[in-house]
């Protein structure tokens, strides 16, 4: 039991750099080449190199060339899944801040 709490850790490490959530959420729209990802994150395609490696290296994303590109694509659904998830609980509790503030406020 606790390798997985240690896999799930080095996960949660992993996905702990927005622009690597930013890779994530691109790719969950299909596969992409880095010049694609380049083009909508606006980075150096060294950074978006540097971020799509740890991604890969941690088995979120998977690359597959054809000819001189390589493409990029999510390993698995359910971290699409994952991050929707947390994105909820994120979005619950900025609303349940804001309805306080707006109690105090009043």
């Amino acid at each position: 039991m606790k390798e997985i709490f240690k896999l799930q850790a080095d996960v949660c490490k992993t996905m702990a750099n927005p622009v690597r959530m930013e890779i994530i959420y691109a790719l969950k729209e299909g596969e992409k080449t880095v010049t694609e990802l380049v083009e909508e994150a606006g980075l150096t395609k060294s950074n978006i190199s540097q971020h799509l490696s740890v991604l890969k290296g941690s088995e979120m994303v998977r690359s597959r060339r054809e000819g001189q590109n390589i493409y990029y694509s999510i390993a698995n659904p359910k971290i699409i899944e994952a991050c929707r998830l947390m994105r909820e609980v994120l979005t619950e509790q900025l609303s349940e801040r804001q309805k306080i503030m707006a109690k105090i406020e009043d």
